[in-house]
């Protein structure tokens, strides 16, 4: 396995980031849950896939400069025949050392409350609830988390 750093456009990036939507629209009854503006190639200040040794993208994510020294989380995904394999691991702790190198302090994300198993993992991973922030802050269904990186 193996992560790397890749434009916006990137077309297994695309795929997988598509991937992701389907399944928040599916989870949500909406094609758009997106509560804030939506990360695009002008405000992801990176945005990494993670990539089987045959090649075959199976995970991703990317992180949205908040300013201040503070990162936003998005776009994380796994496919779901890799869950559970410490991919999703692997691309979050890749995001982390990431932002360490820029100097940032924290890593913020938001979630949904349809999304248990995103709650658990961001938890474990030493991501605390915080008062729901930017573009969520009035959000009912949001739950945002914020993890300390210095």
């Amino acid at each position: 396995m193996k992560i790397e750093q890749v434009p916006w456009e990137d077309p297994d990036a695309t795929a997988l980031r598509e991937r992701q939507r389907a399944e928040i629209a599916a989870a949500y009854g909406t094609p758009d849950s997106e509560p804030g503006q939506a990360p695009s190639a002008a405000d992801i200040a990176a945005f990494f896939v993670a990539r089987e040794d045959d090649g075959t993208a199976v995970g991703c994510g990317g992180l949205r400069d908040l300013g201040a020294g503070v990162g936003e989380v998005k776009r994380m995904y796994v496919s779901p025949a890799w869950r559970g394999s410490g991919v999703a691991t692997r691309i979050l702790c890749t995001l982390e050392d990431w932002a360490r190198e820029q100097g940032w302090a924290s890593l913020r994300l938001e979630t949904g409350d349809r999304q248990p198993d995103a709650v658990r993992f961001y938890t474990r991973s030493g991501y605390g609830r915080i008062p729901n922030f930017g573009a969520y802050a009035d959000v009912e269904n949001s739950l945002c988390f914020e993890r300390t990186l210095l």
